[in-house]
């Protein structure tokens, strides 16, 4: 493929498509609360509207991935912005938590067509020595602008109310929208027939991967023996049966087994699991932790977590490139390293913890992650062709957006249960909390450990060969 420098400014609308999503996801951060409490319903339905979302952001990659494969980039990255925009006016306009859970799910299914149409111009259209650098501008494009969207979203809901915070975001959507259509190019990747194209796989990974989002959330709210939890979990287990069956058959399977067996990919989800998931559930345990300790300055935490978003950023920027200049392996275990120490900070805890111990533990935790996520980027993504860079991508991104669930569901109940287990065998809050997060990093620090050993083992960049 010939590389030069226009493949600069044909990355300009996918660069505007990821600063879209990262800002309104920024902005959306404050609408869960605020919209339960305005049409008067309790605070723990905000999982349903944020699980819709999610369950469609997964589980619709891969089958909008290969949609890109098939009609071309440009017009799946405008039909993407086209029904983001979509979902954030229905949201706009909603007036029942079903509403509002069906507008959520419409804006993840518009993120699940630009995100991969990105990465896949990333993977593609760059020179190999500079996927690391554009897999780091994507990364700042996403984590920098949420630092802002929180901060702003709580301003204008605060001052006007959530649905004007969703008309700005609809006016985002809709500017966005007219630079994506200057400034990108007609053609950028290869189209073919939308012929064998597979159906049946589209409905079925649909159907599975949005039960086994809503496992954590159905086992925490409703109890791991309960019948709604059960009933998920036999409905997902029997949709992978048919999912598996259905991609041994499909002449073109969304899910490719050429890509998921890679070597590099199997270590690469493993160790994404054990650490990317730490980012979401520590930010959980942070509130819980300062609210036992300092129930008095719960401001910190809000500090603490945009540092966080501050280390993922420079950790993108600072480290991500150096994956094009030296092994991308050795990196990676020097920003495992750093996510190792950002974790170990938290055995310093206690009673009387200084804040600033607080921010340099997630702010380094957040350095590491922002460093390894991008490597993993290029690890994983390298190799493949324009043919299949679509699909590729989306089931990397679908993998990807499933650790964060995971480590809420692991290290969230860990964390929380060890509290409640402590004061009810006679302690008092603030030494529970002290104690449960060290019990934390112990286990946190393990998880490290063994995501360095998966590094370890990552193979040499490889090549997917067309088929």
């Amino acid at each position: 493929m010939n590389h030069n420098v226009s493949y600069r400014k044909g990355f300009l609308p996918y660069a505007f498509a990821a600063l879209l999503i990262g800002l309104v996801g920024g902005f959306s951060t404050v609408l869960g609360p605020a919209f339960v409490q305005d049409i008067g319903i309790a605070y723990n339905n905000t999982t349903w509207t944020a699980l819709a979302q999610a369950m469609s952001t997964a589980a619709c990659a891969p089958i909008l991935g290969k949609v890109g494969d098939v009609i071309g980039r440009r017009k799946t990255l405008l039909l993407g912005i086209g029904v983001f925009t979509l979902g954030n006016i229905l949201s706009a306009l909603a007036n029942s938590l079903v509403f509002m859970m069906v507008a959520r799910f419409i804006v993840g299914i518009g993120t699940a067509a630009m995100g991969p149409v990105i990465l896949a111009y990333i993977a593609t259209e760059f020179p190999p020595e500079k996927t690391a650098k554009g897999f780091s501008m994507y990364m700042l494009l996403s984590s920098a602008s949420v630092i802002i969207g929180p901060t702003i979203g709580g301003l204008l809901v605060s001052g006007y109310g959530w649905r004007t915070m969703l008309w700005v975001c609809v006016g985002l959507c809709i500017g966005i929208f007219a630079a994506c259509v200057f400034t990108s190019r007609n053609q950028v990747s290869t189209k073919k027939a939308l012929r064998n194209f597979d159906v049946t796989g589209a409905v079925l990974i649909l159907i599975f991967f949005s039960l086994l989002l809503c496992i954590p959330s159905f086992g925490q709210n409703f109890g791991w023996t309960s019948a709604p939890f059960l009933i998920v979990l036999v409905a997902a287990f029997a949709s992978l049966t048919g999912l598996v069956a259905a991609q041994r058959r499909a002449v073109h399977p969304i899910l490719s087994g050429n890509f998921i067996k890679r070597g590099a990919f199997i270590l690469s989800i493993f160790a994404l699991f054990l650490t990317q998931g730490l980012m979401q559930a520590n930010m959980t345990n942070t509130i819980v932790f300062v609210n036992y300790t300092q129930p008095n300055n719960t401001a910190i935490s809000g500090y603490a977590i945009s540092v966080m978003y501050v280390g993922m950023s420079l950790g993108a920027v600072v480290l991500g490139p150096l994956a094009d200049r030296f092994a991308p392996k050795k990196v990676l275990l020097g920003s495992f390293l750093l996510t190792g120490i950002g974790c170990g900070i938290l055995l310093l805890f206690t009673q009387a913890y200084s804040p600033l111990l607080l921010m340099a533990s997630l702010g380094i935790l957040g350095f590491g992650l922002g460093g390894n996520g991008t490597i993993f980027m290029k690890v994983v993504l390298s190799g493949l062709t324009p043919r299949e860079a679509g699909a590729g991508t989306g089931t990397y991104g679908l993998f990807r957006d499933l650790a964060a669930p995971f480590g809420v569901a692991v290290f969230v109940p860990l964390f929380t249960n060890q509290i409640t287990d402590r004061i009810a065998a006679g302690a008092a809050a603030p030494a529970a909390a002290v104690a449960s997060i060290h019990f934390l990093a112990a286990a946190e620090i393990l998880c490290v450990l063994l995501g360095i050993v998966a590094v370890a083992f990552l193979p040499k960049p490889n090549v997917i060969k067309e088929p």
